[in-house]
């Protein structure tokens, strides 16, 4: 059971630090001064940046480490015949454990990018806004942006409820609360899934005039 417990506490910590990152990524729509005194900002707060940065990332190394142990642990456990029928839990728990790897690695891949520049074509570091604009311009990188939202989306779908289950929270699976849930991953990949999809569309419009 506490294995369990740290997957959900660690999985709540990113849903939180997802809200804020959401929020703070939708400054892009109100241009680069909003975006950059934003960054410029979050940069300030100094050590108490670099304490956050940190607890997110023990939380997705225990996340990930606890989700791989409960994982094995249902695997070993099912029963082993052919004609087993996938109950509705039992696939969602495989679409987490497919899109949770796949998160991971896109989570690397956004970091070499916007983060640190390294695979970015025109990065200027400082320049938060303008780094967002020329490296989500082209159509191919603005869909993996696009579809790594959509898996966000998916993850959060039966995490959160599955995390606040974990906790004894039965008012989780009523139909109000679980709708609201729902609701809330559906926002979460919608203000992710946002910004690209402007910035494509943005550079299409110009590439077409």
């Amino acid at each position: 059971m506490t294995t369990k417990w740290l997957a959900a506490l660690s999985g709540l910590v990113m849903v939180g630090w997802l809200v804020l990152h959401v929020l703070g990524n939708l400054t892009a729509l109100s241009g680069a001064a909003a975006m950059d005194g934003y960054a410029a900002g979050l940069r300030r707060l100094g050590p108490l940046l670099w304490a956050v940065r940190l607890a997110l990332v023990a939380a997705l190394v225990v996340h990930l480490a606890a989700t791989v142990s409960l994982a094995r642990r249902a695997r070993a456990a099912r029963p082993r015949r052919r004609d087993l029928r996938f109950s509705s839990s039992s696939l969602a728990s495989r679409t987490m454990m497919i899109g949770g790897p796949a998160l991971a690695l896109f989570l690397v891949y956004h970091l070499l990018h916007l983060t640190w520049g390294v695979v970015h074509p025109r990065f200027v570091p400082g320049h938060v806004h303008a780094n967002l604009v020329t490296g989500l311009a082209q159509p191919l990188v603005a869909a993996v942006y696009v579809l790594s939202a959509a898996l966000v989306g998916l993850h959060l779908h039966h995490g959160i409820e599955s995390a606040l289950v974990s906790f004894g929270a039965a008012w989780a699976t009523g139909g109000r609360a679980r709708l609201a849930l729902r609701a809330l991953a559906v926002a979460i990949a919608a203000g992710f899934a946002l910004v690209p999809l402007a910035v494509a569309v943005t550079a299409l419009a110009g590439v077409a005039r």
